[in-house]
């Protein structure tokens, strides 16, 4: 019988010929990330580090980015103390502030590889399935574990396949894609599963498969993965690494399946995620008209440079509404530099737009761009739970890139396919052709809708 990509690569990493859903198995991932949260996990084993020391300085990949810079006396001395467990023992793979956002800038620097096993303790590590990989969150105490044994336990998951055809019309895009696949299945409708995606894959950039990827976790998923293909080893070998760094793994064709669902992208249309559940999602005509204070073009989802272009193809030579605060966080500085030399920040600066150093700040209400009692946001963003983005009285409501942009415009929500784009998309840009990363080292069939569960605070098993 075939294996899916889940069972392949946990059966590779435990050293077993084969693996059966819902068995455990022993793996030692090839790296584990932590950001601003690394200082209460070490601090959880100050003791044992001091004894037995970090297992291996490769392990750790460490991102400051979550409160960047520092808002307080609390943060600032968090930071501090991650510099200095990262000077004590060694730590290799450190990104001080500025960095970009963590799941960003583990695929730019070419730490993210087909066919290995990625843990973070942040739930939205499964993003690096868009470049082949088994990645997923896990929770604080394990990452400390980790940290001393470089070893932890997976149990296998069951795997839905999700396939594709067809190319994306005019206004719409993965963003679209993902969120319409949540609102199918509902936000617990891949509860620890393995999500596949295969079909028509060419048709979507690699950046674009990192937002789907991205948002995996949102539907339940355990692991959402794309195979790779031309597009996911040029992006690499920009990433500074060549074909011979890993041996990609993908899906047997008589693998079984928990569930099969198919997406024609052609049919699909700019949707939005309303308050207060991911999956509550709806054509953007249902909540067309809906006054915004504030949008939100960015983060670990939608912050990198083709949605960047996206967004200025709309405004360009134009301004925002007087009411609306529109808020710029690029993913990463390799991100703010390239937008920065191809003239895209100038655009959306001349259109009202405020840019904010990339990091999450936002996005989860800790830092920069909170919104008041009353007020409405339209984000690109994965979540938008009440109390998301700092003020349980305000609602969130998520879209693409096209759609925050179109709406920002007007002042209320806005379907972008009815906004005429007076930029040209930049060279090399083009919707399904990737835009590589800069170098490692800093060069630049539909279902029932189910209930949404209660926002995770820890990424789960």
């Amino acid at each position: 019988m075939g294996q899916t990509f889940a069972q392949k690569v946990l059966a590779q990493a435990a050293g077993l010929p084969q693996v059966a859903v819902g068995q455990i198995v022993t793996v030692k991932p090839a790296h584990l990330l932590t950001h601003d949260n690394t200082s209460a996990i070490v601090g959880k084993i100050d003791k044992d580090l001091a004894e037995f020391g970090l297992v291996s300085q490769d392990l750790p990949i460490i991102v400051l980015d979550h409160v960047i810079p520092a808002s307080d006396e609390k943060t600032a001395t968090g930071h501090a103390k991650v510099r200095k467990f990262v000077a004590k023992y060694g730590v290799k793979n450190f990104f001080d502030i500025g960095e970009g956002i963590c799941h960003q800038v583990v695929v730019e620097k070419g730490l993210a590889r087909p066919g290995t096993i990625l843990v973070g303790s942040d739930s939205h590590t499964c993003s690096y399935g868009a470049v082949g990989a088994f990645a997923t969150g896990i929770d604080r105490t394990e990452a400390a574990a980790l940290l001393l044994t470089g070893e932890t336990w997976l149990k296998v998951p069951p795997t839905i396949k999700i396939t594709l055809r067809g190319r994306f019309p005019k206004g719409v895009g993965a963003k679209d894609l993902v969120l319409r696949i949540i609102g199918d299945i509902g936000a617990d409708g891949a509860d620890y599963a393995s999500v596949e995606f295969h079909g028509d894959i060419g048709n979507l950039s690699v950046e674009e498969r990192f937002t789907v990827a991205n948002m995996g976790v949102e539907m339940g998923a355990k692991i959402a993965v794309f195979p790779v293909d031309a597009q996911t080893i040029r992006y690499l070998k920009a990433a500074g690494v060549p074909r011979t760094a890993y041996d990609p793994v993908w899906a047997d064709k008589d693998a079984q399946y928990a569930r099969e669902l198919t997406y024609n992208l052609a049919k699909l249309q700019p949707v939005v995620a309303c308050p207060h559940k991911v999956d509550n999602v709806k054509p953007v005509g249902e909540v067309a008209g809906k006054k915004i204070d504030q949008a939100l073009l960015g983060t670990c989802t939608n912050g990198r440079l083709n949605d960047l272009h996206e967004a200025a193809a709309v405004l360009k030579g134009r301004h925002v509404a007087p009411q609306v605060r529109l808020l710029v966080l690029p993913a990463s500085r390799s991100v703010y530099a390239a937008a920065t030399r191809d003239g895209t920040l100038l655009a959306l600066t001349q259109a009202g737009a405020v840019v904010l150093p990339p990091g999450c700040g936002p996005c989860l209400g800790a830092h920069q761009g909170i919104l008041a009692p009353g007020e409405t946001c339209l984000s690109t963003s994965n979540r938008n739970f009440k109390g998301r983005m700092g003020c349980k009285d305000a609602e969130i409501y998520l879209a693409s890139p096209a759609t925050v942009a179109a709406s920002a415009l007007h002042g209320v929500i806005t379907d972008p396919r009815g906004v005429g784009t007076k930029a040209r998309r930049h060279e090399g840009t083009k919707r399904r052709v990737a835009s590589a990363p800069r170098g490692r080292r800093g060069a630049p069939a539909k279902t029932a809708k189910a209930s949404r569960k209660p926002a995770r605070g820890k990424a789960r098993r």
